[in-house]
């Protein structure tokens, strides 16, 4: 059956303990497998919300389902802290936290305000991705890289299970990447078919490493979701357009708007590509309605 999770990460910071308990209960109540909060430090003039503590929020308030932090600015950040955190959040709740990585750069004064090259930032994500997976296992890290230093450095207690990492973007170094260091591949703003490419080029090129194959592919979509169509493309046009600054039409193609049957009908060929999970970022007349919304598309997905 593949896994179907809604966003909340609009919500699960900002709203009060009661809000945040009573949106989370109700995505439990509705069946669906996980939420996904964000992670941007200063975006577009200073909008951002913590991934790590939307993640540490969200679990801590309702254990029925899986958090996905999709995706994270982990050029951002220095790899030993973000261990630190991934710990403690397997700690809190063993095998329910899923890290999504991105490779950013959509504002490069985010970037660059965090004292990070804009240039080099894919660099820096290997190699931090390297030492996420050593320093996840417990061992004492001994690292002098490109761009980190690591003297006898651990970070205990082990990760149990292993926090799974999906690798986002669309280019051919996240193929790369992927194949090299994630369990999966999360997708956004592809087409389906470009989702079944990438697919089978992450399977060959870990073939070629020796390395298991990552399958667990996700793709996460930002959609409308509303009886009415019409109503569901402005309310998506005017979020999106709202946060990234482009006009609409600019994510229209890939960006399904209309009733949850019309969204299951769009999602449809991404699990025949390969998607084992998908995540909507729902517009919604309510909160409510975009978490019953996003159950519905998760029946009509069900076999």
């Amino acid at each position: 059956m593949i896994a179907v999770g809604t966003s909340v990460h609009d919500q699960v910071l900002s709203v009060p303990p009661d809000g945040r308990r009573a949106l989370l209960a109700r995505v439990a109540d509705a069946g669906l497998d996980h939420v996904v909060v964000a992670d941007h430090v200063s975006f577009h003039g200073g909008t951002g919300f913590d991934g790590m503590v939307g993640a540490a929020a969200a679990l801590a308030t309702e254990d029925r389902v899986g958090v996905l932090i999709g995706v994270y600015q982990l050029a951002l950040r220095h790899p030993m802290t973000v261990a630190r955190a991934l710990a403690s959040l397997s700690e809190l709740a063993p095998g329910r936290l899923t890290l999504g990585v991105g490779v950013g750069g959509e504002d490069r004064s985010e970037v660059s305000n965090c004292g990070v090259d804009p240039a080099t930032r894919g660099r820096r994500i290997d190699e931090a991705l390297t030492l996420l997976r050593r320093l996840a296992t417990g061992e004492v890290v001994d690292h002098d890289g490109e761009f980190f230093r690591i003297s006898a450095g651990a970070v205990l207690p082990a990760q149990s299970p292993p926090v799974p990492i999906l690798i986002g973007g669309k280019s051919e170094a996240t193929i790369r990447r992927t194949a090299e260091h994630g369990d999966g591949w999360l997708g956004m703003f592809v087409s389906a078919r470009r989702f079944a490419e990438f697919v089978e080029l992450i399977r060959k090129r870990a073939d070629e490493l020796g390395r298991p194959e990552p399958d667990r592919h996700g793709f996460e979509v930002w959609c409308g979701l509303a009886e009415d169509p019409a109503t569901a493309r402005e309310l998506v046009a005017e979020k999106m357009q709202r946060l990234y600054k482009l006009p609409f039409e600019k994510f229209e193609r890939l960006c399904p708007a209309g009733t949850p049957a019309q969204v299951a009908d769009f999602l449809r060929p991404y699990v025949e590509a390969g998607a084992r999970s998908l995540t909507l970022v729902p517009c919604s007349p309510s909160w409510q309605a975009g978490v019953d919304a996003v159950a519905e598309v998760r029946a009509l997905l069900s076999p």
